[in-house]
């Protein structure tokens, strides 16, 4: 599991007071690629891109301006060149979001989908 704090800026709320679903999107977007960026060697990151391909988003409680929220992102699963995430958006112990997304992973120079080393994906996927 990977922690990504995350920084709610007056431009994320809403209408509502609270935070806009659609920046739930950039958090997760956001996050997944620190936790890329963080976890696989250099030269995996420089040669890969994540592009993501859906999500889906569980809203269970609003966020709000100066709240602090923390994303916990999970790799479930390596098929191919997708990879699937799950991403827990808690404030404490509340969960405000659950998003389970899929990405697919894209060569650099071909930005064609490509395969990850299976040495690379055991750093996500222990087993």
């Amino acid at each position: 599991m990977y922690r990504y704090d995350v920084a709610v800026e007056p431009a994320d709320i809403d209408f509502m007071g609270h935070v806009n679903n659609a920046v739930y999107l950039r958090w997760v977007q956001d996050a997944v690629v620190a936790y890329w960026q963080k976890t696989a060697p250099p030269d995996a990151v420089a040669q890969h891109l994540w592009v993501a391909l859906s999500h889906t988003i569980n809203y269970r409680r609003p966020a709000f301006l100066h709240d602090d929220v923390v994303a916990s992102v999970v790799a479930e699963n390596v098929e191919g060149a997708r990879a699937f995430f799950t991403t827990m958006f808690k404030r404490g112990e509340q969960v405000i979001a659950e998003v389970k997304s899929t990405w697919c992973c894209i060569d650099v120079a071909t930005k064609r989908p490509a395969r990850l080393a299976r040495d690379v994906v055991s750093l996500f996927i222990p087993g």
